[in-house]
Protein backbone atom coordinates (compact mmCIF):
# COMPACT_ATOMS: atom_id res chain seq x y z
CA UNK A 1 0.00 0.00 0.00
CA UNK A 2 2.85 2.37 0.87
CA UNK A 3 4.41 1.79 -2.55
CA UNK A 4 1.10 2.75 -4.24
CA UNK A 5 0.81 5.86 -2.08
CA UNK A 6 4.41 6.78 -2.85
CA UNK A 7 3.84 6.36 -6.60
CA UNK A 8 0.69 8.50 -6.57
CA UNK A 9 2.40 11.12 -4.41
CA UNK A 10 5.38 11.34 -6.78
CA UNK A 11 2.97 11.66 -9.72
CA UNK A 12 1.29 14.58 -7.93
CA UNK A 13 4.70 16.18 -7.38
CA UNK A 14 5.63 15.84 -11.03
CA UNK A 15 2.31 17.02 -12.48
CA UNK A 16 2.16 19.88 -10.00
CA UNK A 17 5.64 20.99 -11.00
CA UNK A 18 4.64 20.70 -14.67
CA UNK A 19 1.75 23.15 -14.14
CA UNK A 20 4.09 25.60 -12.44
CA UNK A 21 6.83 25.24 -15.06
CA UNK A 22 4.49 25.77 -18.01
CA UNK A 23 2.88 28.87 -16.58
CA UNK A 24 6.19 30.29 -15.38
CA UNK A 25 7.66 29.87 -18.85
CA UNK A 26 4.74 31.75 -20.39
CA UNK A 27 5.26 34.63 -17.96
CA UNK A 28 8.99 34.73 -18.65
CA UNK A 29 8.69 34.55 -22.43
CA UNK A 30 6.06 37.28 -22.52
CA UNK A 31 8.53 39.54 -20.71
CA UNK A 32 11.30 38.70 -23.21
CA UNK A 33 13.82 36.92 -20.97
CA UNK A 34 16.63 34.82 -22.48
CA UNK A 35 16.26 31.04 -22.69
CA UNK A 36 19.20 30.38 -20.37
CA UNK A 37 17.88 32.76 -17.71
CA UNK A 38 14.41 31.22 -18.05
CA UNK A 39 15.94 27.78 -17.56
CA UNK A 40 18.13 28.83 -14.63
CA UNK A 41 15.46 30.84 -12.80
CA UNK A 42 11.76 30.16 -13.34
CA UNK A 43 12.13 26.68 -14.83
CA UNK A 44 14.87 25.70 -12.36
CA UNK A 45 12.87 26.99 -9.40
CA UNK A 46 9.79 25.20 -10.72
CA UNK A 47 11.58 21.88 -11.16
CA UNK A 48 13.15 22.30 -7.72
CA UNK A 49 9.77 22.63 -6.04
CA UNK A 50 9.44 18.87 -5.47
CA UNK A 51 12.89 18.79 -3.78
CA UNK A 52 11.94 21.84 -1.72
CA UNK A 53 8.59 20.40 -0.65
CA UNK A 54 10.10 17.00 0.19
CA UNK A 55 13.06 18.38 2.14
CA UNK A 56 10.94 20.90 4.06
CA UNK A 57 8.40 18.21 4.93
CA UNK A 58 11.18 15.84 5.97
CA UNK A 59 12.78 18.54 8.10
CA UNK A 60 9.53 19.24 9.93
CA UNK A 61 9.10 15.50 10.54
CA UNK A 62 12.64 15.22 11.93
CA UNK A 63 13.93 13.14 8.98
CA UNK A 64 17.12 15.10 8.35
CA UNK A 65 18.70 12.24 6.39
CA UNK A 66 15.94 12.32 3.77
CA UNK A 67 16.06 16.13 3.60
CA UNK A 68 19.82 16.25 2.94
CA UNK A 69 20.08 13.03 0.89
CA UNK A 70 17.32 14.31 -1.40
CA UNK A 71 19.44 17.36 -2.26
CA UNK A 72 22.68 15.38 -2.68
CA UNK A 73 20.94 12.72 -4.75
CA UNK A 74 19.15 15.26 -6.93
CA UNK A 75 22.47 16.92 -7.74
CA UNK A 76 23.91 13.56 -8.77
CA UNK A 77 20.89 12.71 -10.94
CA UNK A 78 20.66 16.21 -12.47
CA UNK A 79 24.23 16.10 -13.75
CA UNK A 80 24.81 12.40 -14.44
CA UNK A 81 21.33 11.34 -15.63
CA UNK A 82 19.70 14.53 -16.91
CA UNK A 83 22.75 16.13 -18.53
CA UNK A 84 23.91 12.74 -19.81
CA UNK A 85 20.51 12.13 -21.41
CA UNK A 86 20.49 15.62 -22.93
CA UNK A 87 23.85 14.98 -24.60
CA UNK A 88 22.59 11.67 -25.99
CA UNK A 89 19.28 12.87 -27.46
CA UNK A 90 20.30 16.31 -28.75
CA UNK A 91 21.31 16.45 -32.41
CA UNK A 92 23.62 19.38 -31.81
CA UNK A 93 24.47 21.42 -28.72
CA UNK A 94 26.06 24.82 -29.17
CA UNK A 95 24.98 27.16 -26.35
CA UNK A 96 24.94 30.86 -27.21
CA UNK A 97 26.17 31.68 -23.70
CA UNK A 98 29.75 31.17 -22.44
CA UNK A 99 28.76 28.72 -19.70
CA UNK A 100 32.29 28.25 -18.38
CA UNK A 101 33.08 31.94 -17.96
CA UNK A 102 29.69 32.95 -16.58
CA UNK A 103 28.12 29.94 -14.87
CA UNK A 104 30.57 27.14 -14.06
CA UNK A 105 31.45 28.54 -10.63
CA UNK A 106 27.78 28.46 -9.66
CA UNK A 107 27.68 24.75 -10.50
CA UNK A 108 30.36 24.05 -7.88
CA UNK A 109 30.36 26.81 -5.26
CA UNK A 110 27.06 26.00 -3.43
CA UNK A 111 28.04 22.38 -2.71
CA UNK A 112 31.43 23.51 -1.34
CA UNK A 113 29.60 25.98 0.93
CA UNK A 114 27.36 23.11 2.08
CA UNK A 115 30.42 21.01 3.02
CA UNK A 116 31.97 23.90 4.98
CA UNK A 117 28.72 24.51 6.83
CA UNK A 118 28.34 20.80 7.59
CA UNK A 119 31.79 20.38 9.19
CA UNK A 120 30.30 20.98 12.65
CA UNK A 121 27.66 18.29 12.00
CA UNK A 122 24.68 20.62 11.69
CA UNK A 123 23.08 23.02 9.22
CA UNK A 124 21.41 25.58 11.52
CA UNK A 125 19.15 28.60 11.06
CA UNK A 126 22.07 30.99 10.48
CA UNK A 127 23.41 28.66 7.78
CA UNK A 128 19.94 28.55 6.26
CA UNK A 129 19.73 32.33 6.03
CA UNK A 130 23.18 32.45 4.41
CA UNK A 131 22.01 29.85 1.89
CA UNK A 132 19.00 32.00 0.97
CA UNK A 133 21.24 35.06 0.57
CA UNK A 134 23.43 33.02 -1.78
CA UNK A 135 20.34 32.11 -3.81
CA UNK A 136 19.37 35.80 -3.97
CA UNK A 137 22.87 36.67 -5.20
CA UNK A 138 22.56 34.03 -7.92
CA UNK A 139 19.22 35.40 -9.11
CA UNK A 140 20.60 38.96 -9.18
CA UNK A 141 23.58 37.72 -11.20
CA UNK A 142 21.34 35.96 -13.72
CA UNK A 143 19.03 38.92 -14.18
CA UNK A 144 21.98 41.27 -14.69
CA UNK A 145 23.48 38.90 -17.28
CA UNK A 146 20.23 38.44 -19.22
CA UNK A 147 20.70 38.64 -22.98
CA UNK A 148 17.48 39.77 -24.60
CA UNK A 149 16.23 37.45 -27.32
CA UNK A 150 13.37 37.66 -29.76
CA UNK A 151 10.13 36.62 -28.14
CA UNK A 152 8.53 33.38 -29.26
CA UNK A 153 6.14 34.41 -32.07
CA UNK A 154 3.60 31.64 -31.47
CA UNK A 155 3.50 32.41 -27.77
CA UNK A 156 3.19 36.12 -28.47
CA UNK A 157 -0.02 35.43 -30.40
CA UNK A 158 -1.58 33.63 -27.44
CA UNK A 159 -3.87 35.61 -25.21
CA UNK A 160 -2.13 35.96 -21.86
CA UNK A 161 -4.51 35.87 -18.89
CA UNK A 162 -3.17 36.43 -15.39
CA UNK A 163 -6.29 34.88 -13.85
CA UNK A 164 -5.86 31.54 -15.62
CA UNK A 165 -2.12 31.53 -15.02
CA UNK A 166 -2.52 32.26 -11.30
CA UNK A 167 -5.14 29.51 -10.92
CA UNK A 168 -2.93 26.91 -12.60
CA UNK A 169 0.04 27.99 -10.48
CA UNK A 170 -2.08 27.52 -7.35
CA UNK A 171 -3.15 24.04 -8.48
CA UNK A 172 0.49 23.19 -9.09
CA UNK A 173 1.53 24.31 -5.62
CA UNK A 174 -1.26 22.27 -4.00
CA UNK A 175 -0.17 19.15 -5.90
CA UNK A 176 3.49 19.66 -5.01
CA UNK A 177 3.00 20.35 -1.31
CA UNK A 178 0.39 17.62 -0.82
CA UNK A 179 2.39 15.10 -2.82
CA UNK A 180 5.53 15.83 -0.81
CA UNK A 181 3.82 15.14 2.51
CA UNK A 182 2.51 11.74 1.39
CA UNK A 183 5.82 10.90 -0.31
CA UNK A 184 7.77 11.40 2.91
CA UNK A 185 5.41 9.27 5.01
CA UNK A 186 5.29 6.41 2.52
CA UNK A 187 9.06 6.54 1.80
CA UNK A 188 9.80 6.30 5.51
CA UNK A 189 7.48 3.29 5.84
CA UNK A 190 9.12 1.59 2.84
CA UNK A 191 12.56 2.16 4.37
CA UNK A 192 11.56 0.63 7.69
CA UNK A 193 9.75 -2.32 6.07
CA UNK A 194 12.74 -3.35 3.96
CA UNK A 195 15.39 -2.37 6.48
CA UNK A 196 16.76 0.33 4.17
CA UNK A 197 18.24 3.48 5.68
CA UNK A 198 16.40 6.77 5.21
CA UNK A 199 19.58 8.16 3.62
CA UNK A 200 19.46 5.63 0.75
CA UNK A 201 15.71 6.15 0.30
CA UNK A 202 16.27 9.90 0.02
CA UNK A 203 19.41 9.55 -2.09
CA UNK A 204 17.89 7.35 -4.78
CA UNK A 205 14.13 6.75 -4.59
CA UNK A 206 13.03 10.26 -3.59
CA UNK A 207 15.85 12.09 -5.40
CA UNK A 208 15.18 10.25 -8.66
CA UNK A 209 11.46 11.00 -8.42
CA UNK A 210 11.99 14.69 -7.71
CA UNK A 211 14.54 14.91 -10.57
CA UNK A 212 12.01 13.69 -13.13
CA UNK A 213 10.75 17.25 -13.88
CA UNK A 214 14.32 18.36 -14.70
CA UNK A 215 14.76 15.25 -16.86
CA UNK A 216 11.53 15.82 -18.77
CA UNK A 217 12.00 19.54 -19.34
CA UNK A 218 15.69 19.26 -20.29
CA UNK A 219 15.17 16.41 -22.76
CA UNK A 220 12.24 18.23 -24.40
CA UNK A 221 14.40 21.35 -24.67
CA UNK A 222 17.36 19.43 -26.11
CA UNK A 223 15.16 17.76 -28.73
CA UNK A 224 14.00 21.23 -29.78
CA UNK A 225 17.67 22.32 -30.03
CA UNK A 226 17.25 24.65 -27.05
CA UNK A 227 20.44 23.70 -25.21
CA UNK A 228 20.64 26.97 -23.28
CA UNK A 229 17.35 26.27 -21.50
CA UNK A 230 18.25 22.62 -20.83
CA UNK A 231 21.69 23.30 -19.32
CA UNK A 232 20.42 26.42 -17.54
CA UNK A 233 17.73 24.27 -15.93
CA UNK A 234 20.33 21.81 -14.62
CA UNK A 235 22.75 24.40 -13.24
CA UNK A 236 19.94 26.52 -11.79
CA UNK A 237 18.27 23.51 -10.18
CA UNK A 238 21.48 22.43 -8.48
CA UNK A 239 22.07 25.94 -7.15
CA UNK A 240 18.48 26.08 -5.88
CA UNK A 241 18.81 22.65 -4.22
CA UNK A 242 21.88 23.59 -2.18
CA UNK A 243 20.70 27.09 -1.33
CA UNK A 244 16.94 27.55 -1.32
CA UNK A 245 15.94 23.95 -0.54
CA UNK A 246 18.47 23.31 2.24
CA UNK A 247 18.13 26.89 3.44
CA UNK A 248 14.38 26.70 3.97
CA UNK A 249 14.57 23.17 5.41
CA UNK A 250 17.22 24.18 7.98
CA UNK A 251 15.30 27.31 8.98
CA UNK A 252 12.26 25.16 9.73
CA UNK A 253 14.34 22.70 11.75
CA UNK A 254 18.18 22.49 12.04
CA UNK A 255 19.54 19.55 10.05
CA UNK A 256 22.08 17.06 11.38
CA UNK A 257 24.72 16.23 8.77
CA UNK A 258 27.30 13.45 9.07
CA UNK A 259 29.88 14.21 6.37
CA UNK A 260 32.05 11.23 7.32
CA UNK A 261 29.24 8.67 7.22
CA UNK A 262 28.03 9.80 3.81
CA UNK A 263 31.43 10.80 2.42
CA UNK A 264 31.16 8.76 -0.79
CA UNK A 265 27.81 10.17 -1.91
CA UNK A 266 28.77 13.77 -1.12
CA UNK A 267 32.13 13.25 -2.86
CA UNK A 268 30.27 11.88 -5.90
CA UNK A 269 28.18 15.07 -6.07
CA UNK A 270 31.37 17.17 -5.89
CA UNK A 271 33.13 15.11 -8.58
CA UNK A 272 30.14 15.35 -10.92
CA UNK A 273 30.00 19.12 -10.35
CA UNK A 274 33.69 19.30 -11.28
CA UNK A 275 32.94 17.23 -14.39
CA UNK A 276 30.26 19.75 -15.34
CA UNK A 277 32.83 22.56 -15.00
CA UNK A 278 35.29 20.56 -17.12
CA UNK A 279 32.65 19.92 -19.80
CA UNK A 280 31.74 23.62 -20.07
CA UNK A 281 35.42 24.67 -20.06
CA UNK A 282 36.21 22.39 -23.00
CA UNK A 283 32.79 22.63 -24.67
CA UNK A 284 32.40 18.84 -24.63
CA UNK A 285 28.72 18.92 -25.51
CA UNK A 286 28.58 15.55 -27.24
CA UNK A 287 27.36 11.97 -26.94
CA UNK A 288 30.70 10.72 -25.58
CA UNK A 289 30.37 13.04 -22.59
CA UNK A 290 26.80 11.81 -22.11
CA UNK A 291 27.92 8.17 -22.02
CA UNK A 292 30.68 8.98 -19.50
CA UNK A 293 28.19 10.74 -17.21
CA UNK A 294 25.78 7.80 -17.32
CA UNK A 295 28.61 5.34 -16.59
CA UNK A 296 29.60 7.44 -13.57
CA UNK A 297 25.98 7.35 -12.38
CA UNK A 298 25.99 3.56 -12.63
CA UNK A 299 29.20 3.36 -10.57
CA UNK A 300 27.78 5.70 -7.92
CA UNK A 301 24.59 3.66 -7.57
CA UNK A 302 26.53 0.40 -7.43
CA UNK A 303 28.90 1.61 -4.72
CA UNK A 304 26.19 3.29 -2.65
CA UNK A 305 24.07 0.15 -2.60
CA UNK A 306 27.00 -2.19 -1.94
Amino acid sequence: MDIIIFTVAMAALIYGADFIIEQSEKIALHYNISHFVIGATLIALGTSLPEMAVSMSASMKGSADIAVANVVGSTIFNIALVLGAVFLVAKKISPDRDLFAKDSAWALFPILVFILMGVDGKINIVDGVLFLLLMAAYLIFLISSNQVEEIDEDLAKEKFAWGKTSALLLVGFVFVVGGADFAIDSAGNIAREFGISEWLIGLFLVAFGTSLPELTISIKSAMKNNADLAIGNIIGSNVANFTMVLGLASILNPLNVDLNLYFFDIAAAVILSLMLVFITANKLYNKSAGIVLLVVLGLVIQNSLA
